[in-house]
Parts: C-alpha cells; structure tokens; sequence
C-alpha cells in the first residue's frame, strides 16, 4: 500500500524530535563539510576568524546530520532533563546561520540539547500534529519567523505547558516572550540617514505581510518621512516577501516609474540585493546613480557590489538570548524567571559603499 505524501511528510518530521541509535560527533561534520574539527567546534561555539564558506559548508553540514553538539560528561545528566527545540521554515541560508550559531552556542555553554527542526513542507494540520508530538519530548520551544507568528503552533505549545520564545516578533503576551529589535526605530534611523544624503524620493519595498516586523519597518518608514516633512507616496512602496525574487520583481516596479526614485530601502538584505542586480542590468551605477539600502546585515549584505549599508540585527544575539530565556523558564519554574519577558536588543546602522548623494543634489 502506497503512503500519502502527507503522510510521509509528517514522519519525517517526526524523525527529527527522536534521538539517533548512534550519536553524530563533532568529526562526522568536518568529514561532511571538509574542514577540520577545529573549524566545526569554532563555528557551533560563535567564534570569530572563520572564513565565511566555512561556516556556511558547517551549518549545512549539521542540518544534514542533525548534529546535535556533544556536552561534557558532567552536564550530561542534566543536558538529557533539558531539551529544547529551535523549529524553523524556509529563511534565508544567511539567516538561518545566524541563527543556527546562536542556538547552538547557547544551548552548549547552558548544557541543554537542542532540537532543530525544519517544517518547510508542512501543511497546517500537519504542523499542528507536529507540535503536539515533539511538546512531549522537549522542554521548552524557540519559534523565529513566521512561525512565531502563527496562533495556532503557539497555542498548542502552551495548551501543552510548554513555554515558548519568539524571535524577531512583537507579539509579546503573557503566554508568549519575545526577543527582538525595535523594527520601527531601526527603519526610521535607516530613512534618516538617507535623507540626511538629501534624498527625498525614496522607494521602499516591504517584508512578509505575516510577519509583524514587516508593518513595523514600514511604519518607521512613514514616521521619518514625516518627521522631514516629505509627503507619502504609495507609489514608491512595493510588496515584497523577504525573498531574493521579490525583491527583483518590486524594483523593476520602481526603476520603470515616471519617476523613479534616488534610493531604495529595501526590508531585508536580500531584496536589498535584488535592487542591486536590477539596477546593474539597467545601466544604473549603485550608488551614483541609485542608493540602494537593505535591513539585517547578514552575509548578503557583503556579497554584492557595492557592499551595502543596512540595519544589523544582532539575529545569533538573539537566539542566544532566547536559549538563555528559555532555560530561565524551565529550570526555575517556580520563580520569577517563569514569567514571560520582551526583551528588546540595540540595532546598528552600517554604512558602508552603497548610498551616495542623489545626482540632482551634487
């Protein structure tokens, strides 16, 4: 009898929340990501000084394994009383590093087993399923977007008595803690700036509209333009969905305006790149002609030429700082450490080649 697509799907997702007969090491991955052990243990710890293949070939490697890091004999006994599960779908490769780095140096330095979970293929009944299940082998969950956004996968956790930490969300409540940036100062600085180079006509290509950082960048966008007195045009905002195509389709829409705009700000690195390669094909030297800007400062953000100035979200910060708000939560149930928190962490503007004064202006 043939099995369901579904069906199958689920169980393999069910394989990930199960512990392997025989434990992945530390040397299986440098064997499949072809670097040294060393360069693995640097990579899962967050060390700096790994040249960036490296750490990409790293994490790979410890998705298609399933690694999970190896604890010192000591903290073993309490590692096994303490897992957590970090489930993620389909963001970028760069994000997702960040985020895989963070996770894992947290959850080895507290002495805690991590779970990583991907439920890219998925459908919502079948999360839902999913959720329920591994709430009966982990202890605590970590949701990034857009899972941390979705009701449904957070109510069954904490129907189950599982506490959970959102990443990159505003949806603090008292079921719920967040750790995040403010998306709607972090875009406003970010707007700020480009005025300050005496761009007035500026485009602007928003994130996933399931995702609550998306309306706050933008509103932060509407916030600086109003605060130097520049009208809002609707014209100069395009739909994107956080995705390297999005961002391709948003800034044809833009650059084959009547008017164009001077500059782009993009809502993540990645169709901040997008902006880059369009322009390019239309003759458009960035940033003489067009200042293009992207949010997040991942390693697409350093990828395309010219380098690009952006927002750096602190994302391995933060899924360390979750780990450690997770763990609070569980092992300290009794006391304050229970309660849920929004914990706010400091953005940074990095400038680098890629805003210059609009040609109108020199």
């Amino acid at each position: 009898m043939q099995r369901s697509k579904g069906a199958r799907v689920l169980k393999n997702s069910q394989k990930v929340v199960r512990r392997k007969a025989s434990a992945i090491t530390i040397d299986d991955v440098a064997a499949h990501a072809g670097v040294s052990a060393m360069t693995v243990s640097r990579v899962i710890n967050g060390h700096a000084g790994v040249r960036e293949g490296n750490r990409e070939r790293v994490m790979r490697s410890v998705l298609a394994l399933d690694y999970r890091p190896n604890l010192a004999a000591s903290a073993l006994a309490a590692a096994q009383h303490t897992c957590i599960a970090l489930i993620y779908t389909n963001p970028s490769s760069s994000y997702l590093r960040e985020l895989l780095v963070g996770a894992l140096r947290g959850s080895t330095r507290a002495a805690a087993q991590l779970v990583i979970a991907t439920w890219d293929e998925l459908g919502t009944q079948q999360r839902r399923e999913a959720a329920r299940q591994l709430s009966n082998s982990v202890a605590g969950v970590i949701l990034p977007p857009p899972l941390c956004e979705s009701q449904d996968i957070v109510d069954t956790f904490v129907t189950a008595g599982i506490p959970v930490v959102a990443i990159a969300s505003s949806q603090f409540s008292d079921r719920l803690s967040c750790v995040r940036i403010d998306d709607r100062q972090a875009s406003h600085d970010m707007v700020s700036h480009l005025i300050a180079y005496g761009h007035a006509r500026i485009g602007y290509i928003t994130g996933d509209p399931n995702q609550t950082a998306s309306a706050h960048r933008w509103q932060g966008y509407r916030d600086a333009l109003a605060d130097a007195g520049i009208g809002y045009d609707d014209t100069l905002v395009q739909p994107g969905y956080f995705t390297y195509r999005s961002g391709l389709e948003a800034a044809e829409r833009l650059l084959t305006l009547p008017q164009p705009p001077s500059a782009i700000f993009a809502s993540n690195d990645d169709m901040a790149s997008a902006v880059v390669s369009v322009a390019h094909r239309r003759g458009l030297e960035v940033p003489g002609d067009l200042s293009v800007v992207g949010f997040d400062d991942t390693s697409a953000a350093t990828m395309v030429w010219p380098e690009l100035t952006t927002l750096h979200q602190p994302v391995a910060e933060m899924a360390d700082t979750a780990v450690d708000i997770l763990l609070r939560a569980i092992r300290h149930p009794a006391s304050s450490a229970r309660a849920t928190v929004d914990h706010v962490l400091p953005h940074q503007l990095v400038t680098r080649a890629s805003v210059s004064r609009p040609l109108l202006a020199l």
